[in-house]
């Protein structure tokens, strides 16, 4: 049996109830994700993959249905606190070559911070298996204009969610996901 998924795509949502894991089961409804048995896996991006839409993967896949995913979470019940759940991506130009994934869970940090920090971590696990040198401790943009200068990192981004924590203590939970589809 072939295990190598062909197609994913990138979710997220945000829940918020008195009870945690309700709080979860509301943020994976948001995210359109909540009738599926979620599996937590590494981050290999897999060689020849295709990144596609929500609606299109979401067509393909069935309830109940074993679902491989990787999956960022973050949740809070202190009111105000700012939290985001991020999924990082790198693609290799190379598609015969695998790419990575990152995931990224963060407090007081706005969406693109954290999305690129995600991004970035995903980037730099691809650019160091690729043998492209760089500074580990220059900027994002820094680190970014030399991958693309390379010309071997040919895709990288993110699917980021960010909330406040509910003003009356609610429990609220965001995630973030990249779910694959298997043929």
């Amino acid at each position: 049996m072939d295990m190598v998924p062909k197609r994913v795509f990138l979710t997220k949502g945000v829940g918020k109830h008195k009870e945690k894991l309700t709080s979860f089961e509301l943020a994976l409804r948001d995210a359109g994700i909540a009738q599926f048995n979620l599996v937590s896996i590494s981050s290999i991006f897999p060689p020849h993959c295709r990144l596609i839409s929500k609606q299109a993967g979401l067509a393909e896949l069935k309830a109940g249905q074993v679902v491989y995913t990787v999956l960022s979470r973050n949740a809070t019940n202190e009111p105000h606190r700012l939290i985001t759940a991020s999924v990082g991506i790198a693609i290799p130009k190379e598609r015969s070559h695998y790419g990575y994934l990152s995931e990224h869970e963060g407090f007081g940090e706005t969406e693109d911070k954290a999305g690129d920090y995600a991004e970035d971590l995903a980037a730099t696990m691809l650019a160091t298996i690729l043998g492209i040198e760089f500074d580990p401790d220059s900027s994002y943009d820094k680190k970014k204009e030399i991958w693309r200068m390379s010309n071997r990192i040919v895709k990288t981004t993110n699917i980021t969610q960010s909330a406040v924590g509910d003003k009356n203590g609610l429990w609220t939970t965001v995630i973030a996901a990249a779910v694959f589809i298997m043929e």
